[in-house]
């Protein structure tokens, strides 16, 4: 399965909505070298970098919860508020 950077943005804001209900911009990017998709969140001057495997990213679309990427998620949305 090829996964389509529009795709996976679409299918992580759907199964992460506070992402957009604290207002973090998203951002994906492939690195080859690494077969991972690199996700960076922000908001302001805060910011943080996972990365998301490719089979994860596939998961992902076909509707299997990206759990680690939940985590870093709910920790940024946690650091950003305190």
């Amino acid at each position: 399965m090829s996964v389509q950077t529009k795709d996976l943005e679409r299918k992580l804001l759907e199964m992460h909505p506070e992402i957009g209900t604290h207002g973090l911009f998203l951002s994906l990017d492939f690195d080859h070298s690494k077969d991972a998709w690199i996700v960076g969140l922000k908001k302001g001057s805060h910011s943080l970098t996972t990365h998301l495997e490719a089979k994860d990213a596939e998961d992902c679309l076909n509707g299997v919860k990206c759990v680690y990427l939940g985590v870093q998620i709910s920790q940024f949305i946690k650091n950003f508020e305190a």
